[in-house]
């Protein structure tokens, strides 16, 4: 895929993140195979939630699903295959999501912001999976 594409998919991804109603950070990701979306997230509660992603002190949630998670799961809900595909998201995956998305089959990781831990991106590169940083 060329560096205009990812870029493209990243500013999608960008603006997908703004249907998010976290206020510490509102996070997009989208699933690309074959130049097609398949699936897409944004982080934010379980389905049925209230749509509150903080407490009263400003914390985060601990039931609070990534928007990689959410993006995982829905292309395994609608019976779609994530084996191969590009995983574009607006900031750098956690372990837990990372974890995810080694068992999904994702063969490459591309992100805009560098999350403050990096353990989830050692991960990937761990897992033989390629990992891109594009601003």
């Amino acid at each position: 895929m060329s560096v205009k594409f990812d870029q493209r998919y990243l500013e999608m991804a960008a603006v997908w993140a703004k249907n998010s109603y976290c206020k510490r950070r509102q996070v997009g990701a989208l699933i690309v195979k074959d130049k097609m979306i398949i699936s897409d997230g944004y982080n934010g509660t379980p389905s049925g939630f209230e749509n509150v992603c903080e407490d009263e002190s400003g914390a985060t949630k601990p039931y609070v699903l990534h928007a990689e998670a959410n993006a995982i799961t829905k292309v395994a809900k609608s019976g779609n295959s994530s084996e191969g595909a590009t995983l574009y998201v607006t900031a750098s995956p956690c372990m837990e999501c990372s974890k995810l998305i080694i068992q999904s089959g994702i063969k490459r990781v591309v992100y805009r912001d560098e999350y403050r831990l990096t353990d989830g991106i050692d991960l990937l590169r761990r897992a033989g999976i390629a990992v891109e940083k594009v601003d």
